[in-house]
């Protein structure tokens, strides 16, 4: 089954969204600077996603 690139945005949106309402500020750069850091695609932000699910929980682990 191949997922279509829009249900593939549409997912890390909704992934992004959560890490900005829940995760330290920070963490997440905005699209723009994904852009420049990663690249402008899907796995440039998925990038960016798994970077800022790993500095959550190292400042999550340090403050424990």
């Amino acid at each position: 089954m191949k997922i279509e690139a829009e249900d593939c945005r549409a997912a890390l949106a909704l992934i992004r969204s959560t890490i900005e309402d829940h995760c330290p500020p920070g963490v997440l750069p905005s699209e723009e600077m994904v852009n420049g850091l990663y690249s402008p695609d899907l796995m440039g932000e998925a990038k960016a996603i798994s970077a800022a699910i790993v500095a959550t929980v190292e400042k999550l682990t340090r403050h424990s």
